[in-house]
């Protein structure tokens, strides 16, 4: 009966559940107050959409979501780092600087990568119409 017990306590779905609402009010957060995440989403959903248009096959529908992941969880990162260090101090600081154009790099690389990736993917097919 104690096995039962532990194992009741381990897999609480109460804590999943907390989790997760915090998760997707974290999501709400990001989109209603961040003009780039809606950005990185809509983009994100019209490549995913045109890849099923233009019947993209599994592994590269796999690849493409991805990548989009990717680059999303970049902006979140993003978006993290630079709160954080907003709620020490609003003063100019040349390594806090830094520090936000490094995350702001971190964006770039993702999104670099997504447009070679949508090349690669999106070329062969575009231009057999």
């Amino acid at each position: 009966m104690a096995k039962n017990n532990i194992f009741r306590n381990i897999f609480k779905l109460r804590r999943f559940k907390d989790s997760l609402s915090l998760a997707i009010k974290g999501i709400i957060y990001l989109f209603l107050y961040h003009h780039n995440m809606r950005i990185i989403f809509l983009s994100g959903v019209a490549a995913l959409l045109f890849g099923l248009y233009i019947n993209l096959r599994g592994f590269e529908l796999v690849i493409l979501c991805i990548t989009i992941t990717l680059v999303f969880m970049a902006e979140i990162f993003n978006t993290a780092i630079e709160l954080i260090i907003d709620m020490f101090t609003d003063k100019y600081h040349t390594l806090i600087k830094l520090i936000k154009d490094i995350s702001a790099a971190i964006v770039l690389i993702a999104s670099l990568n997504a447009i070679a990736v949508g090349v690669l993917l999106f070329s062969r097919r575009i231009f057999k119409f």
